[in-house]
């Protein structure tokens, strides 16, 4: 489940470069360039994009038109293929007027000249046409002079055209980045309830989040989701209720009372959040003086948990930035759990981290447990809760931060969920291991000045993160 409207494919734009003169000293040289360029624009086109592929630009009139068709296609990238030499004249006009990122690919079509081969060719003008292939790097230096003085961001991948992992890798970062760029400017993220009282770390500035990453919140009454629930049919309900059954390994001692009020309130989430077409929300609430609202508040774990492993995550304690968190690891597929540090173990350096609240039941080690709690420590009512653990292996961490210079700013660790004990009780709860160890990550960590809540992911995907901070316009910082 997931309700955001479906989003048109990104167009990334895609020019090759070289200079005119060359293809009549040159037999087949013209040709073989577009070639290359052809073979990119396939790669680039199975990433899930749109290519628009305006062919070579070899001199300043086919620059500006290539300028006008990117401008026509509303590009959100732009890929510059060095092919061969080119003059800079011809490059910087396709870039100036477009205000996107411009990612230079430095790709030799072989890893090596073939030296013996080629001096043996006998004909300089054939050797030089040859060597003219493969001189990609030649003008990069140039390119890069010009776009820094210009005030034209750029990235440059350096590489080879075929078996290169690490560059294809890279450009495959770039393209899963644009895209996440896309989720989150146009993602409607809904505010539920109020802030925990007294947690000043996780106080956010919507404004500014608005500003910088182009997300909408949308602030949401409690009556309206009391109102939902009140209107929650049988037949829906008993829908609801095999739904939780199949998805959770409910435990013997959850009550049937518990089971049918957290699907009526599951039912109560999805229709809120189908209402205001959320791709993400942050609440919390207490409810005081009205037993109405407790019962609402605390029944919310299960469905919240449902909707957050089908792609709309839910963050408690009205933790709007680690939402947002969440919602870039989950567009990444990487899910995105809610979680906070637990308790430290110096025996297997290792940190145990969780929450509770709502879990990311596509991320969980097995099925998650529904378990019923008397009372829910900090926070009003009782009923039934979640635990798991996130599956095993590579694991990424991220954190948007307030800077102190008043930006925002991604927070980012790689480590690793391992197996071992947890704290069975009733809540999210995982052990990490990372690289620097657990005196070092935490140190490391806190230094940034983060809130005490962050965002886990599955797989090592800090690549994909600085990229989309870099797309963003804002700071990353990588710890391990």
């Amino acid at each position: 489940m997931n309700n955001e409207t479906k989003k048109d494919k990104i167009k990334i734009g895609l020019f090759g470069i070289g200079l005119d003169t060359y293809w009549q000293q040159f037999d087949g040289l013209k040709d073989r360039l577009v070639g290359y360029q052809n073979v990119i624009a396939d790669k680039l086109g199975k990433s899930g994009v749109e290519v628009v592929n305006v062919g070579l630009v070899d001199n300043p009139d086919s620059a500006i038109e290539a300028a006008k068709k990117f401008k026509q296609e509303d590009i959100s990238l732009i890929f510059l293929y060095v092919s061969t030499y080119a003059l800079s004249s011809t490059v910087l006009p396709v870039v100036q007027k477009l205000n996107v990122p411009v990612i230079v690919l430095n790709l030799q079509p072989v890893k090596s000249i073939n030296y013996a081969e080629f001096n043996s060719l006998g004909d300089r003008t054939k050797m030089t046409g040859e060597w003219l292939a493969h001189c990609q790097a030649c003008s990069v230096p140039e390119i890069a002079n010009v776009f820094l003085r210009a005030g034209i961001k750029f990235y440059q991948i350096t590489g080879t055209l075929h078996d290169d992992s690490i560059a294809w890798n890279e450009i495959n970062s770039w393209l899963r980045a644009v895209q996440v760029v896309q989720i989150i400017r146009s993602c409607r993220i809904g505010l539920l309830g109020h802030y925990y009282n007294g947690m000043l770390d996780i106080y956010s500035d919507l404004t500014k989040l608005s500003a910088q990453l182009g997300v909408h919140f949308e602030i949401l009454e409690m009556c309206e989701l009391k109102d939902n629930f009140s209107q929650v049919s049988s037949d829906s309900l008993n829908k609801k209720i095999y739904e939780i059954h199949n998805l959770f390994d409910v435990q013997e001692d959850c009550p049937e009372t518990e089971i049918s009020r957290a699907a009526k309130m599951s039912l109560a989430l999805d229709r809120l959040i189908e209402s205001h077409n959320l791709g993400a929300m942050a609440y919390f609430y207490n409810g005081t003086g009205d037993d109405n609202y407790v019962d609402l508040i605390s029944s919310v774990i299960v469905g919240n948990s449902i909707l957050t492993g089908a792609g709309i995550p839910i963050a408690g304690e009205y933790e709007v930035k680690n939402v947002l968190a969440m919602k870039i690891m989950d567009s990444f597929g990487a899910g995105g759990s809610f979680t906070e540090f637990y308790a430290m173990d110096f025996n297997d350096d290792i940190i145990l981290m969780g929450h509770d609240g709502p879990v990311h039941t596509a991320i969980a080690q097995g099925k998650t447990k529904i378990k019923p709690l008397k009372v829910y420590h900090g926070k009003v009512g009782q009923g039934l809760s979640v635990e798991t653990s996130v599956r095993y292996g590579n694991v990424t961490l991220l954190s948007v931060i307030d800077s102190p210079d008043g930006n925002v700013s991604f927070l980012i660790a790689e480590g690793e969920s391992v197996t071992g004990p947890i704290l069975e009780i009733g809540n999210t709860n995982s052990r990490y291991k990372f690289s620097i160890g657990v005196r070092g990550f935490i140190d490391a960590w806190c230094k940034h000045g983060p809130a005490h809540h962050c965002a886990i992911g599955i797989g090592h995907i800090a690549q994909e993160l600085e990229k989309l901070a870099q797309l963003l316009g804002i700071k990353s910082i990588r710890v391990c």
